[in-house]
């Protein structure tokens, strides 16, 4: 049971589908977008629409109210196309911060990514330490996902607010079928690699989970429980579409990182939905 009103700073693939599923179990749900278009149909989903923009600082109608609500899920991904993707990431989160703060926010519940963990060919777990601090992995990240590490740890920092960390694998589902990730390519290396998947479902419901049983100040990995290898997966999940399958380079033995999500499911009981994304494609 959750007795306070949300807010959730984006309201697209993700947003969208918890505010429903929230406003359906009678929580008062404000949802922001960026498009004009969206607005009415998030009224019609129950949810009250804010139209409100992250470029880097916030701006929109209203902007304050929106911060009106207790909890704020964030649920706003870095640019891919920013010329300097941390730099820019950084300062939409110091608007974020300091809009919550000047509001009612108490708790911010973060939608991070696994790819604040370097490619390393082990297992990771949210006891391994970021860049910087004693025992951090080695190896490197893309740009997006160092700017992922710095949101979280400006978020975790500041004393206006809790704030639980949620770093979401891949995301599957809907519109996103893995078949279409990379069919057709050829080339591709780590075809042993493992793959770091959650379904949509997962998403909606593991985040549910969090905000009913009022876990704040945590840090959590979500990936589905089994980890197929790239080739098998994609693959697959070509063929399951009747696209042309990719090809992998054979001669490239090296894997990667195998994200553990244990941790959630021991805190808080969870149970994933969707926990094999191989076997979730034959359903």
């Amino acid at each position: 049971m959750i007795d306070a009103d949300i807010s959730i700073l984006g309201c697209g693939w993700l947003g969208r589908p918890l505010g429903r599923h929230l406003v359906a179990h009678g929580v008062h749900v404000r949802g922001s977008t960026t498009t004009p278009e969206k607005v009415d149909p998030l009224r019609g989903e129950g949810i009250e629409p804010y139209l409100l923009t992250l470029a880097p600082a916030l701006a929109g109608e209203n902007a304050s109210a929106f911060f009106e609500s207790p909890i704020l899920v964030l649920n706003v991904p870095p640019s891919r196309s920013a010329d300097d993707a941390e730099a820019y990431y950084c300062r939409q989160i110091d608007a974020v911060r300091e809009a919550a703060s000047d509001g009612a926010v108490e708790w911010i519940l973060f939608a991070s990514s696994t790819g604040v963990y370097p490619n390393v060919e082990r297992t990771v777990t949210e006891a391994d330490q970021p860049p910087g601090r004693p025992g951090a992995l080695p190896g490197t990240r893309r740009s997006t996902g160092r700017a992922v590490l710095a949101a979280e740890e400006r978020l975790m920092s500041d004393p206006s607010f809790a704030t639980t960390v949620v770093r979401l694998g891949g995301l599957y589902g809907g519109d996103r079928h893995p078949g279409r990730f990379l069919a057709g390519r050829s080339g591709i290396g780590r075809p042993e690699a493992p793959v770091n998947l959650i379904h949509r479902e997962d998403c909606v419901a593991l985040l549910t989970t969090l905000l009913e049983q009022d876990v704040r100040d945590e840090v959590f990995n979500a990936c589905a429980d089994a980890h197929p290898t790239r080739q098998a997966l994609y693959t697959r999940a070509a063929e399951v579409l009747g696209l042309d399958p990719p090809a992998f380079d054979a001669s490239d033995s090296t894997t990667g990182k195998r994200v553990d999500s244990q941790k959630v499911k021991d805190r808080c009981g969870y149970q994933f939905r969707r926990p094999d994304p191989l076997a979730d494609l034959e359903g």
